[in-house]
């Protein structure tokens, strides 16, 4: 099925020429922070582990500088905080600074006040740092809820990316109420906070995320191209995420996690720069200008006015 797929013609892909939109966003936060590796480093030990966020984030914007491309950066604001410089360089490079919290603690653990107390910590912490407004938030592991989101636009946030409509997966968060549809994948709340979901492509009972991460290293790599280009040419925009630590394949590797977590961690670290070096010329041929997840939203509301003569 998967050859079937990958080779699957599509002649819209090659003769249509219009502008669609590519969102590339990057998490940054410390290797150990994830959450397949969450039984061998607690949070209490952080501070003695070896920091290398700084440098796999200077590989991403090395390599968008490379492909004149911009994108937003998802800043841990505990990493912010011990490493300042990495941010003014993100925002003087010409990206987006948006918000991951502050501790990389799933909103679903924390209480109320402990996820107002992270956010307020964090964008803090990433406006003083970057003197830039922080006006995006996306959830470690995604793990968001209705109430989460009426809280991000209580304080002000202008756009969410925490949904991933991949229900196999266990600590995404079950969104049933998104609000209205704006275009595929793009939800306004009732609050008026906008949504910016992350694709999954479906072929029956078959479910693909296409939106990076672990399923852009373990997916082969031809299959995954197909899909980011069936998704940008029907939705008209891509939104894709990866990890610093994913442009890291020198980082330590450590036992006691789970081998199933492991292998989510650490499969194919040695390919992600390369198969981004493939993939954003492939989406530039299909007409993909890439724009900041801000600039993106700001031209979805824009367009909505117009065409209701606002």
């Amino acid at each position: 099925m998967l050859e079937t797929i990958a080779r699957q013609p599509s002649p819209s892909m090659v003769t249509e020429r219009c502008v669609r939109h590519g969102v590339l966003t990057f998490d940054i936060e410390e290797w150990f922070q994830v959450e397949n590796l969450r039984a061998v480093f607690p949070r209490a030990g952080w501070d003695e582990r070896p920091r290398r966020a700084a440098d796999g984030t200077r590989v991403v914007l090395d390599l968008l500088e490379s492909h004149g491309v911009r994108a937003t950066f998802f800043v841990l604001g505990w990493v912010a905080e011990r490493d300042p410089e990495l941010v003014r360089e993100i925002v003087a490079r010409g990206h987006e600074v948006a918000c991951h919290g502050h501790g990389h603690v799933l909103p679903m653990q924390l209480t109320e006040q402990e996820f107002r107390d992270d956010l307020t910590r964090s964008r803090q912490a990433l406006e003083d740092i970057s003197g830039t407004p922080v006006i995006g938030y996306r959830a470690p592991s995604f793990s968001i809820s209705e109430r989460h989101l009426k809280i991000l636009a209580e304080y002000g946030f202008r756009y969410d990316s925490s949904f991933h409509p991949f229900a196999l997966h266990r600590r995404y968060g079950r969104l049933a109420h998104l609000g209205a549809r704006l275009r595929p994948g793009v939800y306004r709340t009732d609050d008026g906070l906008i949504e910016l979901a992350l694709p999954v492509e479906r072929f029956g009972a078959a479910a693909f995320p296409v939106s990076g991460g672990g399923y852009f290293r373990v997916l082969p790599a031809p299959l995954f191209r197909r899909l980011v280009a069936r998704a940008l040419v029907r939705d008209g925009h891509y939104v894709m995420y990866l990890h610093s630590w994913e442009f890291d394949p020198a980082q330590p590797r450590v036992r006691g996690a789970k081998l199933a977590a492991r292998f989510r961690h650490y499969h194919n670290l040695v390919r992600t720069l390369p198969r981004m070096q493939r993939l954003i010329p492939l989406l530039k041929d299909l007409g993909t200008r890439f724009v900041t997840a801000s600039d993106f939203v700001g031209g979805v509301l824009a367009r909505q006015r117009a065409a209701h003569g606002r």
